[in-house]
């Protein structure tokens, strides 16, 4: 007996649940949306040592952690797909909504052409395009198998999810229709400001996240040492990968002569990360003129948490973020790649300080009007009650209305 329940949901994705990382934060929400929608379901995600392998929550609610030992990625992959080939054949029976994050998730969900369930691939990034900034050593054959499993997910699925209009026109320019894609950002909360961390310093910048390479984080240190001049000023670096991850990271930084006015800390739960957001001067994302951010798109949860928060922003001047920043309004644009732009734009909020709670209140106002999670889910409540409306007949999302476009 693989789960002890039935259900008519499924969320499956490739990624480790829970975790600091932000697309934790995104399947939590997604999946209770879909959950809530039939009354439970079941959660496929991945697991490691420290999570068990099965876990009951109330709804019922059922999570299945696949935790391969695989030596490399593609072999994990496979040993996650054929778990979840046998869910979805003890599940067959009673399953309606299918929703995936990844095509390694999607190609067991759409092996059967009978299937009486739909589906929904949920797209928030590619990894033909996103695989070889982590594994360089990928061969082009092994990206083109990818691509095909991407192309087969893509055109397959009875409805395409993905964060931004950015990523929706690299889906259509790769072939996918239109009318089968919904726009649905990423969403943050408004909270009430969490007490100031214990050990914060009195003036801070904060970078939280990953630090994949596009992450530019590098860009971030180098325009951070042409801050020296404001030698009260810290940058919290809040990291969701394990301390290992930012060895060079922190070479880079020693090498620059800033390790003794920055922090790093590591794989922070949210409620530990709120404070340090909540409290930073300036919040920091320096994405990286990558085919991964300016073809594919993307919809950064550290920009909307922070914006949420009453923090501004100076972020790279790309076009997903420009769907979420209003250039000195919300925060500051600035050229990708250029640490010199990156510490003039800070300079500019230092040197004239009444604009940062001038642009935190319009940053929070703007989430509070268009991009809080009740905002995101509520759109995808309405594509899922659309999709069990009709039946077992497999359709295409309805496309966004271009008011709603204009404003995401």
């Amino acid at each position: 007996m693989l789960t002890r329940h039935t259900h008519q949901a499924l969320y499956a994705a490739f990624d480790r649940f829970p975790s600091a990382k932000g697309a934790a934060v995104h399947i939590a929400r997604m999946a209770h949306t879909l959950f809530n929608m039939v009354g439970g379901g079941l959660l496929y995600v991945l697991g490691d040592e420290t999570l068990p392998a099965y876990q009951e929550e109330p709804g019922p609610i059922e999570i299945v952690r696949s935790s391969s030992t695989a030596p490399n990625l593609l072999q994990r992959t496979v040993a996650y797909g054929r778990y979840l080939a046998a869910l979805r054949d003890q599940q067959a029976a009673t399953l309606r909504l299918c929703h995936f994050r990844d095509p390694w998730s999607g190609i067991p969900l759409l092996a059967d052409p009978e299937r009486s369930y739909q589906t929904i691939y949920e797209v928030n990034g590619l990894p033909s395009l996103e695989l070889p900034a982590t594994y360089p050593a990928l061969g082009p054959r092994t990206l083109a198998k990818i691509q095909r499993l991407e192309t087969h997910c893509l055109t397959h699925a009875d409805a395409i999810v993905t964060p931004s209009t950015t990523t929706r026109d690299r889906l259509v320019q790769m072939g996918v229709a239109p009318e089968n894609i919904t726009v649905i950002p990423n969403g943050a909360d408004i909270l009430p400001t969490p007490p100031r961390p214990i050990h914060a310093p009195p003036r801070y910048l904060i970078y939280f996240g990953a630090l994949q390479p596009w992450q530019g984080v590098d860009v971030l240190l180098r325009a951070f040492a042409l801050l020296a001049d404001y030698t009260d000023l810290w940058l919290v670096m809040c990291i969701s990968n394990p301390p290992r991850s930012a060895r060079d990271y922190r070479k880079l930084a020693d090498k620059l002569g800033i390790s003794d006015r920055m922090l790093w800390l590591f794989e922070l739960p949210q409620d530990e990360l709120a404070p340090w957001r909540a409290h930073a001067l300036l919040s920091v994302a320096p994405l990286t003129e990558s085919v991964r951010n300016v073809e594919q798109g993307c919809c950064p949860l550290k920009i909307l948490e922070s914006m949420a928060a009453g923090v501004p922003v100076i972020a790279s001047d790309l076009p997903a973020v420009r769907e979420l920043v209003r250039d000195g309004v919300d925060g500051l644009l600035v050229r990708p790649d250029r640490p010199a732009a990156l510490a003039r734009a800070v300079r500019v909020l230092l040197d004239y300080p009444h604009h940062i709670p001038e642009m935190g209140a319009q940053a929070r106002e703007r989430i509070a009007s268009q991009f809080t999670w009740q905002h995101s889910t509520a759109k995808l409540a309405a594509l899922y009650q659309r999709m069990l409306e009709s039946g077992t007949t497999h359709i295409g999302a309805r496309p966004d209305p271009p008011a709603d476009d204009s404003t995401h």
